[in-house]
């Protein structure tokens, strides 16, 4: 997966600010892949970065989807690409019982093959996908 270093403008028409700043912390209980690699069990930090994710997924605005990276004891232990999603829109995205304002959920999906990381930050919603390694 390629990536890209140009920051994103923070609002682009999204009416998202989705400038980098700490999502949130989280608990993965399984390992994942991030990107690739392994990610243990463990509690992280969620940091949303200003770099847009490459490719861009088809039908979707290129400020949403971007890299966040999880942070472990101040090192930086993994990176992903994160769906950002305006809270008018989640209905479409996600079907399970929404996340509080200032929540944070980890959960399988699919038949055990991915662990979603959903975040709502001030009615923001940020979902992570990676699958179990």
């Amino acid at each position: 997966q390629g990536t890209s270093a140009k920051p994103a403008d923070t609002k682009m028409g999204t009416g998202v600010d989705t400038g980098a700043r700490s999502l949130g912390t989280v608990r993965l209980s399984r390992s994942v892949k991030a990107n690739g690699e392994v990610l243990r069990p463990g509690t992280y930090q969620v940091r949303l970065t200003e770099e847009i994710a490459k490719p861009e997924a088809p039908g979707t605005q290129p400020t949403l989807e971007r890299w966040v990276e999880f942070v472990q004891g101040g090192q930086v232990k993994a990176r992903e690409v994160v769906s950002i999603v305006p809270a008018a829109e989640i209905a479409k995205s996600a079907e399970s019982a929404r996340v509080p304002q200032g929540g944070s959920r980890v959960e399988m999906l699919k038949g055990n093959e991915f662990v979603r990381v959903w975040i709502n930050r001030a009615g923001t919603h940020y979902l992570i996908h990676m699958p179990p390694a």
